[in-house]
């Protein structure tokens, strides 16, 4: 991040320190946090363990501390002046180091320390100051839910969930200025429509695409429009999108904002079928010989076990799809251990505030609608999504993926230079204040880059790689 790029190797070797002294006092400690670990909630502190007695000015403190914080961001001069006090002092380093000694007293049980540090932290950031304010203040936001337990007031003030309307806009807005999640669909686009001008001669032009995670189907108005470039009013192609969904509501609107994209290209034949997400494949419809490409766009990770991977995988080979595109964000967030869960988070998240400043200004109503409602949703989600539900994001390397792919009978397939070619432009047009460069070379900005042996492309901010893409089909 910006102020404190001349300090990078020092925080990336606190990072690693802090995280092995952690993991090695997490580990001689182990029985004794099995006794000790009580879920701490102010408003009936009595019925806990003596250590959490006294707590509860503390945890008042805390929230005043937030409150304020939050005010502050409201308060445009006083904000300004607080900037300034942060450049000048130079304490983007410090903030960091102060929240990674909060995530290792928490691991620890040291509920009295983690309090006075979270205090200190919000006395010090705020969500309209510099990338590192603001991920700092989310960070600090889950760690102090996490000392709470789930049925708390305070822990459902601070976890709030935005609304519907409001996590749509802010998904529409990152999807609209940052080229996270463009690289993603257009990358894929590009591997599908590949697949199918392959296979145009045995395919009736006809192109499959099942979708096992089609959200708000932005993905596939770029597809639609690039098959109608190909198509003619004599000879029109046949698009059908199968796209499994959360809700029906979810798939409904997602198939009437497509249909009516669709009506405007009237060389392309288009169908669409949702299926909520827990429907079996042999709901599929399939006609004979057409192409068929399965979307993994951000969707293995959210399966909270191996065992539902596997299963998934298995089922997209007894398909036989011409193609499977993969895309995941790039990570190690191991779901048992919260502190390198931590650690991984911090590293990724920090990036892609850092990234906004390249998209938006920093004042923007946009930029905060995206932090708020759609990066800080995750980063506290990230922090306490072990409490009741078990369910883990598998954020993991490229290379694991990769492992888990060749074992359930699938070969990488070599990206075209198109792809690269046209990631690329995206950032081109995408990059608004950083320079844009690319492979090898030292830059402050996105940059897209090959991996496997150009079986993979990758989107990466500063030296942090963010997602990776690649393409696959069956052995």
């Amino acid at each position: 991040m910006e102020d404190i790029t001349e300090d990078e190797e020092e925080f990336l070797n606190l990072s690693l320190s802090l995280a092995i002294v952690a993991d090695s006092r997490a580990n001689n400690n182990n029985r004794k946090r099995k006794r000790n670990r009580v879920s701490f909630d102010p408003l009936n502190h009595r019925d806990h363990h003596h250590e959490y007695q006294g707590c509860e000015g503390k945890i008042f403190r805390l929230l005043q501390m937030r409150e304020q914080m939050l005010k502050l961001d409201n308060n445009h001069q006083r904000n300004k002046e607080a900037v300034l006090h942060q450049h000048e002092d130079g304490k983007g380093l410090h903030l960091i180091h102060l929240l990674l000694i909060t995530a290792t007293a928490i691991d620890d049980n040291s509920v009295d320390l983690a309090l006075d540090n979270l205090t200190e932290l919000y006395q010090s950031v705020c969500l309209t100051g510099d990338s590192v304010q603001r991920v700092v203040a989310y960070f600090a936001d889950g760690l102090a839910a996490r000392l709470l337990t789930s049925k708390s007031p305070f822990y459902e003030m601070i976890m709030k969930e935005p609304t519907d309307e409001e996590e749509f806009l802010a998904f529409t807005d990152l999807y609209r200025v940052s080229p996270f999640f463009q690289f993603a669909h257009f990358t894929a686009n590009q591997a599908i429509i590949e697949a199918f001008e392959k296979e145009e001669d045995t395919n009736n032009r006809s192109l499959h695409v099942i979708d096992f995670d089609v959200s708000y189907g932005f993905q596939w108005p770029s597809l639609i429009q690039s098959l109608s470039e190909k198509a003619t009013s004599g000879n029109r192609i046949s698009l059908r999108i199968t796209g499994f969904g959360r809700s029906i509501e979810e798939l409904q609107e997602t198939e009437n904002r497509l249909v009516s994209f669709s009506k405007g290209f009237r060389n392309l034949v288009f169908e669409f079928q949702g299926l909520i997400r827990s429907s079996k494949l042999v709901n599929l419809r399939k006609k004979r010989n057409e192409t068929v490409a399965v979307n993994l766009v951000f969707h293995l990770n959210t399966l909270n076990n191996v065992s539902k991977i596997a299963e998934t995988l298995n089922s997209v080979h007894s398909l036989k799809p011409s193609i499977v595109i993969l895309v995941e964000q790039e990570g190690s967030r191991s779901p048992r251990n919260f502190l390198s869960r931590f650690m991984e988070s911090l590293h990724y998240f920090a990036a892609m505030f850092d990234s906004l400043d390249d998209c938006l200004p920093q004042e923007s109503t946009e930029r905060l609608s995206i932090e708020k409602n759609h990066l800080g949703k995750e980063i506290k989600s990230m922090m306490n999504n072990d409490k009741e539900n078990g369910n883990y994001p598998r954020y993991e390397k490229m290379e694991t993926w990769k492992g888990r792919m060749e074992n359930h009978g699938f070969a990488g397939i070599k990206m075209s230079s198109k792809s690269l070619i046209q990631a690329k432009l995206l950032l081109k047009i995408r990059t608004h204040y950083c320079p844009l460069q690319f492979d090898g070379e030292n830059n402050n900005g996105f940059k897209v880059f090959e991996r496997d042996e150009g079986r993979a492309i990758s989107l990466g901010w500063q030296d942090r790689c963010l997602l990776t893409a690649s393409a696959w089909h069956c052995v």
